[in-house]
């Protein structure tokens, strides 16, 4: 009779089990030139020439060595607490056949564990040709259905690169509730060049009007993982695409913060008097639909993660796998038959001044807030020194536990005070 494991005792230095899987799925049928996500699109997406299948025989090998790695951690399934969630993003995860997310789940179900309440996303965007098969989704264990629509305006969805048309949206959400896929969340962008407050207004009663379980509002943001050394061999980001990057300097001319500002506060209102409540400064929900696997990482909860440029933390070590798509299957499916190796990737810890830093951050995005001593203080205890200033400018609010939390005005300038926790240089 073989000897049953026994799980490894959780410590500060050893980190702890996952409460949550994320899956990256690459594949896109076109690339969005804003877009800084580990994204294939093209030939290598659909066609006869398309890379899934052995993508997915990739991500099916690195499940396997990620589940022998926290075996061996925590002892196996059973021993171990089961995955509360698991996502699967892109990317394009919905292009993948429903049977092939069913195999997926059904392998990390007897790997990881899946609790039985367990949240199950799916990205999906909404092009007639990209949201696959909702009623087959859900048969193969979908729970939550997260949609890219981005805007409901043509002109604005043209100019992002977007394919599909704001009927399209309509009907992803019919085709989830029709399924009976238990929530829909839709995705939206603000700050689009060109758009105005008048667009934006019409968007977010567009999205109301499909009356969702949960709205993701996102400020366009242009980035340069060039210029901040993600793009390497070991980088997490792949280099922006020459047109791509064209595009986002034009695009920069036609952003503004004050807008911004304005279509975030006019969103926040309908949303609210909509019945969603904000959770996170960039989510809102109505009751029962806030995003599990979110949280997890806004509570600094420790989560596995597999497939390109995805990353993992166990509490102390931050892990991630490198962005390009040929290494990533050449160690896992080797050409010469050999055993599959982990990707490539690199790791760092978080701890000390940084894991103390990224607590107070994380909590403070969130309407739970932030509680400096662990939750023990009082509101007449002493202040925080960091947080005096924006207290006293309205941009946090503190309770009678001592627990801080932003404003809408502090929503608005949430880097800047983020920014005050810092820890100290040298």
């Amino acid at each position: 009779m073989a000897e049953t494991p026994t799980a490894v005792e959780a410590t500060p230095d050893a980190g702890s089990p996952p409460v949550a899987l994320y899956v990256h799925v690459p594949f896109c049928v076109s690339h969005c030139p804003y877009c800084d996500f580990v994204v294939v699109a093209g030939r290598e997406a659909r066609g006869p020439a398309n890379r899934i299948a052995t993508f997915v025989e990739a991500l099916e090998a690195e499940l396997a060595l990620r589940a022998d790695e926290l075996d061996a951690r925590w002892g196996r399934p059973g021993t171990r607490p089961p995955l509360a969630t698991l996502y699967f993003g892109g990317g394009t995860p919905s292009l993948l056949p429903a049977r092939t997310i069913a195999e997926l789940i059904d392998l990390v179900r007897t790997r990881f564990g899946l609790a039985p309440d367990a949240e199950i996303s799916l990205e999906t965007n909404p092009g007639p040709a990209e949201r696959g098969d909702a009623a087959a989704q859900r048969d193969a264990g979908v729970t939550r259905l997260s949609i890219g629509a981005q805007s409901f305006d043509v002109a604005e969805l043209h100019a992002l690169g977007r394919r599909h048309a704001p009927a399209d949206i309509a009907a992803t959400v019919a085709e989830a509730r029709a399924a009976g896929i238990p929530s829909v969340s839709l995705d939206l962008l603000y700050d689009i060049p060109g758009s105005s407050l008048d667009t934006w207004s019409r968007t977010v009663d567009a999205a109301l009007a499909l009356a969702p379980d949960h709205l993701s509002l996102y400020a366009l943001t242009l980035d340069d993982p060039d210029a901040e050394g993600l793009t390497g061999a070991a980088g997490d980001h792949l280099p922006v695409r020459a047109g791509a990057r064209r595009w986002r300097d034009r695009a920069r001319t036609g952003q503004d913060d004050d807008r911004a500002a304005a279509m975030y506060e006019l969103a926040d209102a309908r949303l609210a008097a909509d019945g969603f409540g904000w959770y996170e400064i960039s989510n809102w929900a109505r009751p029962g639909h806030q995003s599990r696997h979110n949280l997890a990482y806004w509570r600094r909860q420790p989560y596995a993660a597999v497939g390109p440029g995805a990353h993992a933390f166990d509490g102390v070590t931050r892990r991630w796998n490198a962005a390009r798509l040929d290494a990533y299957i050449g160690a896992l499916v080797p050409r010469d038959g050999s055993s599959p190796q982990p990707p490539p990737g690199a790791s760092e810890r978080a701890d000390g001044d940084i894991a103390a830093f990224e607590t107070a951050m994380l909590a403070l995005r969130t309407a739970e807030g932030w509680a400096p001593d662990g939750g023990a203080g009082a509101a007449g205890g002493a202040l925080d020194p960091r947080l005096a200033e924006p207290l006293a400018a309205g941009l946090l609010r503190r309770d009678a536990a001592g627990r801080f939390a932003l404003t809408l005005r502090g929503r608005l300038v949430a880097n800047e005070v983020f920014g005050r926790l810092l820890p100290a240089a040298g």
